[in-house]
């Protein structure tokens, strides 16, 4: 039997959302040069073992990226296109200024990496669907998850497109604080739920230097995500809320998860949410396959993403 031949590709794990190390959401980051089988995708996610990875494959009509969670693939993930990012402009395949489309299933997501000041971290932004929020009624199991992990109702409740749920909070609760159990969600709410309130800017946290409007947390356990650290299309879901609530075209959203971290949000002309904020490069390597192991490829997936 001829020996196999390892097959490489440049990877890092970039920390989204985050001034320092080892705050914010890890995303790994892959760059391909050919396209890979889905099950060769999601058993490298499933190793790299981060809430989402991002395979990123150049082409002669622009770059295509797909995002696995260690468990599936997922429609849209805003932590881990934030990394992709950070990371074309770590690879110098992407210089500071320039804006470039990142073709995914979630249409094309314009990106642009934003010149920083020297000792500054890296920062980038990216725009993403927000999907808007649809009044709804709680359920009687999600009120019983609110007053077992809370003790509060929901102030206001909404379902979306993007099939999160989002719960309104008042600014009173403990929610940095409360232990919340993703695992004993009610089934409705496991493909995600956004629970926020206010914040005062008094005691805010701060995002690339000024206070924090709201701040939420985001559980998925459908996802096979118990909580998220950092969620750019939970912020990007919000934010217009946020916006009309407050009067003002920009916010600053705060995650204040195990891993907290935040961003700016602010409104396009096309309707789509600009998500700004830091990353940290926690470490930068190489991807390596035994030839044997990077499947046959049925290219049909990528092709769709295709300009």
């Amino acid at each position: 039997m001829a020996p196999s031949h390892p097959q490489s590709w440049p990877a890092v794990l970039v920390e989204a959302f985050s001034q320092t190390a080892c705050g914010g959401n890890g995303a790994a980051v892959v760059c391909l040069d050919r396209a890979l089988a889905d099950s060769v995708l999601q058993a490298i996610a499933g190793s790299l073992n981060q809430s989402e990875t991002a395979f990123l494959l150049p082409t002669s009509r622009g770059w295509l990226l797909r995002w696995f969670t260690p468990s599936c693939e997922v429609p849209l993930c805003g932590h881990a296109t934030l990394a992709a990012t950070l990371a074309l402009g770590h690879w110098q395949r992407l210089a500071p200024g320039q804006e470039l489309l990142l073709h995914s299933r979630s249409g094309p997501l314009p990106v642009q990496l934003v010149p920083a000041e020297a000792g500054s971290p890296p920062q980038a932004s990216i725009v993403l669907p927000s999907g808007g929020l649809i009044p709804a009624t709680v359920s009687p199991a999600l009120e019983r998850y609110l007053a077992a992990t809370l003790a509060a109702p929901a102030l206001a409740y909404w379902h979306s497109p993007l099939g999160y749920r989002v719960v309104l909070l008042d600014e009173q609760v403990p929610l940095a604080q409360a232990n919340l159990f993703g695992h004993a969600l009610p089934e409705s709410e496991q493909g995600g739920l956004v629970l926020m309130q206010a914040l005062r800017s008094c005691n805010a946290p701060v995002v690339l230097a000024e206070p924090c409007h709201y701040q939420l947390r985001f559980l998925a356990p459908g996802l096979g995500i118990p909580e998220d650290p950092v969620t750019g299309s939970a912020h990007a879901l919000v934010a217009p809320w946020w916006m009309e609530t407050l009067g003002t075209r920009e916010v600053r959203g705060w995650q204040c998860s195990h891993r907290p971290g935040g961003m700016v949000c602010a409104a396009t002309s096309s309707g789509m949410i600009r998500l700004s904020g830091a990353g940290h490069l926690l470490w930068d390597g190489t991807l390596q396959l035994d030839s044997g192991n990077a499947g046959n490829c049925d290219a049909d997936a990528w092709h769709a993403l295709s300009p």
